[in-house]
């Protein structure tokens, strides 16, 4: 009642009461927009601040440190050739439930980084300049004028940390907000953002410069990334953290911390081991399709050899192929069998996986679970050629499901990948990895009762598949396997 007599009163006030009200309520919205602009300006100068800071101490914190020596491709025992199911096998398969020695978990991947506050822009100029650049086939566009190029004396202390507050000024703050849209928009993993990031500095300064590395390691640091500078010879590198493990890459010792070197064959470096706020270092994990631009790549045909329905005409994004290219194979905490878990929880990109799901669907519709299972083992079993990674390699080499899609020749790692995403986007069931010396299987959670060879794991029943063992029913473990040495990789 009070409320709507205070309404009431003044809807009738006097004009002058209104006028009052009116003054008032413009004072008000004044002061909230002169204290909205004075705590966006305290974030800004708390950046400012904090890049003026690291300018300063880049003038002096530089140290020589010689490059360690890169850690290897783990050595596996030599992988076990396909084994042909055999035909006069009993059926059912006996029930057995087998052992293994450890269980590696599922790896836990984090936020990306963020820059240390929100990027506050001034108020954009009547007309903008954009700076168009390709990667990976890909077309973006950044807020970037002709008159944003830089040139550096030369990579001295001085040189650095001057071109350091160069950058930091407010006509770049455009850039930054652009470049983290474009890593939002194209759902790009850290690796995928890092390389975005170089070939927007090289296009836009030129390939092999001091300015574009100067420019790559700025927008990465500003971004949230962890990234040291590093000197030798006259030629400034870029060196980036990573919570990874990555093989056959040399790297540097800082702080008890690995860090990589972005294309720079020198083994001494001059680094400076200044750090940035809230730093983090990079992560691996794909989380998400890599939206690239699709360019088809030419079309095979994969069919089943038991399943003559299972016909499927497959192609994939060549854009895609050549960024999973360049991907570093990497470990977690030391544990080398972390990396299948990364490849195998890639999911596949959105346009392979409606050419692919659309006609295994098809073939594996009003069947049972086990039934449907039985037919994409034997499509992975028989579909592809396999051959051995140091044949086609040089050595090992683990496939994302993507990639087994596209090239010629797979082995038993790229064929469990595979198996373990179709399971898990068609049936909808866990699977998990068998690691034997020389091997890796999976097994699939079914949820009506399968009989066979089986694991139990924290109270769920996997039953093994095994993708290599051709023609093999579910249950079937391959021959020479043996299961006290078997180590279980939980994935997604």
């Amino acid at each position: 009642m009070l409320l709507l007599a205070l309404l009431c009163s003044m809807a009738f006030a006097p004009a002058y009461a209104q006028d009052d009200f009116q003054k008032f309520k413009n004072k008000s919205e004044k002061k909230f927009e002169k204290f909205k602009k004075k705590e966006e300006r305290k974030f800004e100068n708390f950046r400012e601040r904090r890049n003026r800071e690291y300018a300063d101490f880049v003038r002096k914190a530089w140290k020589g440190f010689q490059a360690m020596s890169p850690v290897p491709m783990p050595l596996d025992e030599k992988p076990m050739p396909p084994t042909v199911y055999p035909q006069d096998e009993p059926k059912p398969l006996e029930d057995k439930q087998k052992t293994f020695d450890e269980i590696i978990p599922i790896p836990q991947p984090e936020p990306q980084p963020q820059p240390i506050e929100p990027i506050e822009e001034q108020e954009a100029p009547l007309v903008e300049e954009y700076f168009r650049f390709k990667f990976f086939q890909t077309e973006v566009k950044v807020r970037l004028a002709n008159s944003d190029r830089f040139q550096m004396k030369g990579c001295s202390e001085n040189d650095v940390a001057t071109t350091w507050e160069q950058l930091s000024r407010a006509n770049y703050t455009p850039l930054i907000n652009d470049c983290l849209h474009i890593r939002d928009r194209y759902a790009l993993c850290d690796w995928a953002y890092l390389n975005m990031l170089w070939q927007l500095s090289r296009d836009f300064l030129g390939p092999n410069t001091n300015e574009a590395t100067m420019l790559t390691a700025f927008l990465y640091c500003q971004s949230g990334y962890k990234m040291r500078l590093a000197r030798g010879n006259s030629k400034l590198y870029m060196l980036f953290a990573s919570k990874h493990t990555i093989y056959k890459q040399a790297y540097f010792t800082i702080d008890n911390e690995a860090y990589y070197p972005l294309h720079c064959p020198e083994k001494k470096l001059y680094i400076c081991q200044v750090s940035y706020p809230n730093e983090k270092g990079m992560s691996l994990y794909i989380k998400a399709d890599q939206k690239l631009t699709y360019e088809k790549t030419d079309t095979r045909t994969l069919t089943a050899h038991k399943y003559p329905d299972m016909k499927v005409p497959i192609y994939t994004n060549k854009n895609l192929i050549d960024f999973y290219n360049t991907y570093p194979s990497s470990e977690i905490n030391k544990n080398f069998m972390t990396r299948w878990a990364m490849y195998a929880n890639t999911p596949l990109s959105q346009e392979t996986g409606k050419i692919l799901y659309s006609k295994l669907k098809a073939s594996i519709y009003g069947l049972s679970t086990q039934e449907a299972a039985e037919k994409l083992l034997n499509f992975v079993q028989t579909a592809f050629v396999y051959e051995y990674d140091n044949k086609v390699w040089g050595g090992d080499r683990a496939f994302f499901a993507e990639e087994t899609l596209y090239y010629p020749y797979c082995d038993c790692e790229d064929r469990s990948i595979l198996f373990s995403r179709l399971i898990r986007d068609l049936l909808h069931l866990d699977v998990i990895l068998i690691y034997y010396p020389g091997h890796l299987a999976t097994a699939v959670a079914f949820t009506e009762d399968v009989k066979g060879d089986h694991l139990l794991i924290n109270g769920k029943r996997y039953t093994v598949c095994d993708p290599t063992y051709i023609n093999a029913p579910v249950g079937a473990t391959m021959p020479g396997m043996d299961n006290r040495e078997a180590k279980v990789i939980l994935l997604e």
